[in-house]
């Protein structure tokens, strides 16, 4: 029996457009009427057009479809559909951290708006940053940019990092930098290389706290005062610049105000 397109259009559930494609692609060979140039297709192009349906489902372009129904040998099918499956293993890879760190970034801000203002002692885990920004400033670099361009491709593993320099927290200084940080369990599921501007940042003993911005250009090294005063407190002493991310940005009060965490080495305890 001969079917015109359309015919083949409703049994298929599929456009002409997409038909007159495969045609053109050589899937499929319909026979024409001489009289009225009308193409016919028979069962045998259904099947084909079946086929096609088949591995357009596991998400083949059609163009690949047109390939792997009209041009695949044997063995070069097999190997299409292991890289298929290697994408789409690699897809569930990506989703599953995503979900992992969703949930995680929620958990942060959950607990993260009850612990503005207050301090308590714990490492940080260990991460990779690099510094793009110097108070208000951005730095032109060629290679700076390229790494930043990079990197905002990572996002939401990649987080905005700021850090002060220590004598800005024990002084009066304002400056400050800013850039992207990267935990290192993202590196090594990344495989990214560190090689500079991005520079490895330890595990230490830190003060660790939140604090909070509110309004353009707000931001400023006078905001970790209060680590400074815990430091004096308790008798710690200070070993390294301030450090921290910007959590996140919401509107309260009519106004923007940012979220940030907060680290400041101190030195270690003396082994007993």
């Amino acid at each position: 029996m001969r079917y015109k397109i359309g015919d083949v259009a409703r049994i298929l559930g599929i456009s002409p457009d997409l038909i007159r494609y495969y045609e053109e692609k050589g899937v499929v060979s319909p026979a024409k009427d001489p009289t009225n140039n009308y193409r016919y297709y028979d069962s045998w192009d259904i099947n084909f057009l079946i086929d096609c349906l088949w591995y357009k489902n596991f998400g083949y372009g059609i163009e690949q479809v047109a390939h792997i129904v009209s041009n695949s040998t044997y063995s070069e099918l097999l190997d299409i559909l292991k890289a298929r499956g290697d994408e789409i293993e690699a897809a569930l890879r990506y989703q599953q951290l995503l979900l992992e760190r969703i949930r995680k970034y929620t958990e942060n801000l959950e607990a993260l708006r009850g612990f503005i203002g207050k301090c308590d002692i714990r490492r940080n885990a260990e991460f990779v940053r690099y510094l793009n920004r110097y108070n208000r400033m951005y730095d032109y670099d060629d290679e700076l940019q390229a790494v930043s361009r990079e990197w905002l491709k990572y996002m939401p593993f990649s987080r905005r990092y700021f850090e002060v320099p220590e004598d800005n927290v024990l002084g009066e200084g304002d400056d400050y930098a800013w850039g992207f940080s990267m935990a290192m369990t993202y590196v090594r599921e990344f495989n990214l290389e560190i090689r500079p501007p991005v520079v490895y940042m330890p595990s230490r003993l830190c003060i660790h706290s939140a604090f909070t911005s509110t309004g353009k250009d707000r931001f400023t090294a006078r905001h970790l005062d209060f680590l400074k005063e815990y430091a004096e407190e308790h008798g710690l002493k200070v070993a390294g610049c301030a450090f921290g991310n910007l959590a996140c940005s919401v509107i309260e009060n009519g106004e923007t105000t940012g979220f940030f965490e907060v680290f400041l080495p101190i030195e270690e305890p003396e082994a007993p």
